[in-house]
């Protein structure tokens, strides 16, 4: 069987274990092929190869349904189910998603980028079933560093309480998130990786007692009670957990043996209830780059497959934001044992792996568990300390509940960090960071801001570890504007106070965090058509600076926002408001994101897409306020490309 032929996972029914081991190579190579050229997350796929063709194996996936976690570790089901040829568009625009997309193939039964979702969605898929009277399994996948999440744990104590509805939880543990996973539950399950693999007794009971003179082909109920407690018995510090939970368990299984797993899924699809089967595997499995180095290698940029190390940027970036913010961070740890951080299974990604390495102690991983993580901070801060919670704008989402009730009402001084806000690229729809402006606008007793630069940034976090309640700054992925740093003695700003940047007299621009950049370059764009622009770095979305923004919106009388967000309920909806409310009524231009998903694509390409470039700006600008090109200037369109349609 060629990978390559393979359009529907039922073409593996019937292949002999060395024809489905040829088939696992193969997705090996094109996962590797693809990624190493375009980039994209790497260990994840690599490690479940082996599961997911034995699992595929023991469907019929015209009617079964498979619900993965995350997403990004099944790239394998992709490749299984009919994307072999477009995999090279891998996470690029109008390409193959890096996540799972119901709008992308029938076999997505539900759509996955946060963590710890399937469990939940595949039960609710599996009382569906029931309800509706028909019949197909319903599996869940789900990694050891998901089941950290509360949510996870959620659905598995619900499912426990259905013993009569048929469903499957496959336990994906490799040891790892996109870190090293932390907790009591796996350290747990850590102990069950190193036990001896567990022998159920359930079926050889069975046909033990039918043997026993008079008893039959049925056993009582009694013999059944002993039967379960026999089987308890027989997992003790293994499986017991899940066992009491209400789960028939089975494992651990060697997630690489595809024999063993097919007879294990096998066995587990013939059992009634909720059955968890937990299958060991290693992240990035069968490249040796990728087994040694699994944090490293759970996403990549693009490299050289021989050497495994990424292939050199053209020329060098300034430091990203979340390096800044890392090393102020550890600064400030060192000069105040009262400041700690605090990640959701992050580190890496929001430069808390800084802080790790030196000051280890004021350091918390709290797993994938942000609603756990907001609480924890607000009871930290009751006592004293200065958390700041470091965690992805999406990911913030997750405990917006928290925010309000824990920390809001409180008035508590947490500093939020919300690294990945705005436009994040590859990644898509679940994970831009485009509504934080809009669902933080609203909560009590919050101050807002977002910096221009990264050395605003640094102020930035002086501040709000300075003020004496909650805070929350926004930060973009990538790269800094490259503005010099300095390494300590950060002064604190004034809060509510923009900064001025250009004075003119025909246009006001006032822009929020990124924007500012590119509110700079629009309004230089203008001045060449001789159009006057003042901008404003508004800095703060809550409290607004009225009295600088105010004067300038009437006198001017054309205000434009641009931010990097939403447009609903966002940072131009609170100009708007405020000046509203002071009853000035200017001619008023909203520049952001529309009402729309913003799909996978680089982050320039979806910026165009959105008209977020400032040749687009510019034009807007003009079109909407009916703005003269001026004569006299010798103007070809060169520089904007929008002029030339």
């Amino acid at each position: 069987m060629r990978l390559s032929e393979l359009s529907h996972p039922n073409q593996l029914h019937g292949l002999s274990i060395d024809e489905l081991e040829d088939v696992a190579c193969q997705i090996r190579e094109r996962h590797l092929q693809v990624v190493s050229t375009s980039g994209g997350h790497l260990g994840p796929g690599l490690g479940v190869v082996e599961l997911t063709i034995a699992l595929y194996q023991t469907l019929d996936l015209d009617v079964d349904k498979v619900v993965w976690d995350v997403g990004h570790q099944a790239y394998p089901h992709k490749l299984l189910t009919g994307r072999y040829k477009d995999f090279d568009s891998l996470r690029q625009k109008k390409g193959v998603a890096g996540y799972l997309k119901r709008s992308e193939s029938k076999f997505d039964h539900f759509g996955a980028g946060h963590a710890s979702t399937s469990i939940s969605a595949a039960l609710g898929m599996a009382l569906a079933r029931d309800n509706r009277e028909e019949n197909f399994k319903c599996v869940a996948v789900i990694g050891d560093g998901a089941l950290t999440g509360g949510m996870a744990l959620e659905a598995i104590n619900h499912a426990g309480h259905l013993p009569n509805t048929p469903f499957l939880v496959v336990l994906n543990d490799n040891d790892m998130s996109i870190s090293p996973p932390v907790g009591a539950l796996s350290t747990y399950l850590n102990r069950i990786r190193h036990s001896g693999p567990v022998q159920f007794i359930s079926d050889s009971f069975q046909e033990s007692v039918k043997n026993l003179p008079f008893m039959g082909e049925e056993i009582s109920e009694e013999l059944k009670s002993i039967r379960g407690s026999v089987r308890r018995l027989s997992v003790p510090k293994v499986g017991a957990v899940f066992e009491e939970l209400g789960f028939t368990y089975i494992g651990p299984v060697d997630g690489h043996d595809i024999s063993s797993l097919t007879e294990t899924f096998e066995s587990a699809h013939r059992l009634s209830g909720p059955v968890l089967v937990h299958v060991l595997t290693t992240k990035g499995k069968g490249y040796p780059y990728a087994e040694a180095d699994q944090v490293g290698y759970h996403a990549q940029s693009a490299f050289d497959l021989t050497t495994g190390k990424s292939l050199p940027s053209n020329k060098p970036k300034p430091p990203s934001y979340s390096k800044v913010f890392g090393q102020t961070l550890v600064k400030l740890c060192e000069q105040n044992k009262h400041i700690v951080g605090i990640t959701a299974a992050m580190a890496t990604g929001t430069g808390l792996d800084l802080l790790q390495k030196q000051v280890p102690s004021q350091y918390f991983d709290v797993g994938i568990a942000e609603q756990h993580a907001v609480t924890l901070a607000a009871g930290m801060s009751c006592e004293g300390i200065r958390p700041v919670v470091a965690i992805y704008s999406t990911f913030l989402q997750r405990a917006y509940d928290q925010l309000i009730h824990d920390v809001g009402i409180q008035k508590l001084p947490v500093t939020f960090v919300l690294d990945r806000a705005g436009i994040v690229g590859a990644d898509g729809p679940t994970h831009q960071g485009q509504y934080d402006i809009s669902y933080l606008r609203s909560v009590p007793n919050f101050v807002v801001m977002a910096p221009k630069d990264e050395s605003e940034l640094q102020r930035m976090l002086v501040t709000c570890i300075n003020h004496n309640g909650p805070t929350a700054m926004r930060i973009p992925r990538g790269s800094g504007l490259g503005v010099p740093l300095i390494d300590e003695g950060w002064k604190s700003l004034e809060i509510g106070k923009g900064e001025l940047i250009i004075e003119g007299d025909d246009l006001l621009i006032v822009a929020y965090g990124t924007m500012v950049e590119e509110a700079i370059k629009t309004a230089d764009l203008l001045r060449a058509s001789s159009i006057r622009s003042t901008v404003i770095n508004a800095r703060y979305l809550r409290p607004l600076d009225k009295t600088l923004i105010h004067p300038l919106a009437r006198r001017i009388g054309k205000v434009v926002t641009m931010e990097e967000g939403a447009l609903p309920g966002g940072f131009g909806s609170a100009i708007v408001e405020s000046l509203s409310d002071e009853n000035i009524f200017v001619s008023t231009l909203r520049i952001g994101i529309p009402d729309q998903l913003v799909d996978h694509a680089t982050p320039d390409q979806s910026k165009e897409d959105l008209g977020l470039t400032p040749q687009q700006m510019s034009l807007q600008i003009r079109k909407h306020f009916n703005l003269s090109i001026d004569q006299s200037f010798a103007f070809d369109g060169s520089e904007d490309p929008a002029l030339k349609s």
